[in-house]
């Protein structure tokens, strides 16, 4: 029976997150000072965690972030199925009222269970539960790995969060994060729990 320990994180702050800018999957963006302050935070709290394996987005702030992990020569893999959504034409842009307008509408269309809705050139949540579930069936076809450390991003992280804990991904908003921020679930054989939700302790450490 496989039995599974995942440490679900988000990535650390960019300087696009601090400007409330919208990334998503087509933004490669680096961590800024305040995000490797977090990654650094993260892993003097989980560094004593005997991680199997790290799995993380093919984008580069996720590495960024656990990249001490990585560093300790704890194996990793890059899945494509662990990036953020893609808002499409959005990214990149600062926030207007027009855009905000644009956002709005569309939450209002997942919450409404509309979710094949996309922006121009984005992802739909169904796209993304696609490729969410073929990353997670590789992290989960090694029983071997009994203590996983995973780093991907915000919108992702609340679709996969709802495919776990088996919800509709119209509730994919009860997952509130921040940068860095935790989620442990645990695997028993049968199903996942969370056992630490949106935990940040880590973070108030000086």
């Amino acid at each position: 029976m496989i039995q599974k320990t995942l440490y679900i994180v988000r990535h650390g702050q960019t300087e696009l997150n601090r400007l409330g800018v919208v990334q998503g999957r087509g933004m490669d963006t680096d961590l800024n000072d305040e995000g490797r302050k977090q990654a650094s935070q993260f892993y003097e709290a989980y560094k004593s965690i005997p991680f199997d394996k790290i799995y993380i987005s093919a984008l580069k702030r996720t590495q960024q972030s656990i990249q001490p992990f990585i560093d300790l020569g704890i194996p990793y893999q890059k899945l494509s199925g662990l990036d953020e959504l893609a808002w499409g034409i959005h990214e990149g842009q600062p926030a207007t009222a027009q855009n905000k307008a644009a956002f709005l509408q569309i939450m209002r269309d997942w919450l409404d269970g509309r979710l094949d809705s996309k922006f121009e050139g984005g992802e739909s949540p169904n796209e993304v539960e696609i490729r969410e579930r073929e990353a997670l069936d590789v992290i989960m076809s090694h029983p071997e790995e009994k203590t996983v450390l995973i780093c991907m991003h915000g919108r992702a992280m609340r679709l996969l969060l709802c495919i776990l804990s088996g919800k509709s991904l119209t509730e994919m908003d009860t997952f509130p994060h921040q940068n860095l921020v935790l989620y442990k679930v645990i695997y028993d054989g049968e199903k996942f729990e969370i056992v630490d939700f949106n935990n940040s302790e880590h973070l108030k450490q000086s």
